[in-house]
């Protein structure tokens, strides 16, 4: 199922994999190590100005690393802030992610 998110970043031409909501609700989007400066920049200027948390874990002993960013859409006035999930992985014999900070 593809939320919002997802939908904007299709219309864009912007390359992701949407992996659905997780328990609460929040859209959950795949995102290549390549790609994530871009996309975490283009996310900024759409509105995802807070990043409320940033974790890591191993996806499977010898396999995948993942970095996990979790995004709020801050706005005043507004009750309910937009969140958003985004994974990266990477493999474990070059886990480079590009940072978003520049």
């Amino acid at each position: 199922m593809q939320g919002n998110l997802s939908a904007w970043l299709v219309k864009h031409a912007l390359i992701h994999r949407s992996l659905g909501f997780d328990y609460q609700g929040i859209e959950t989007l795949q995102i290549k190590p390549g790609d994530w400066h871009s996309i975490a920049v283009i996310l900024y200027v759409y509105g995802y100005n807070y990043l409320r948390s940033q974790c890591a874990y191993d996806v499977a002993p010898g396999g995948l690393l993942a970095s996990v960013y979790h995004l709020t859409r801050i706005e005043y006035g507004v009750d309910q802030p937009e969140e958003v999930c985004i994974k990266v992985f990477a493999p474990r014999k070059d886990p480079r992610i590009p940072s978003a900070w520049r």
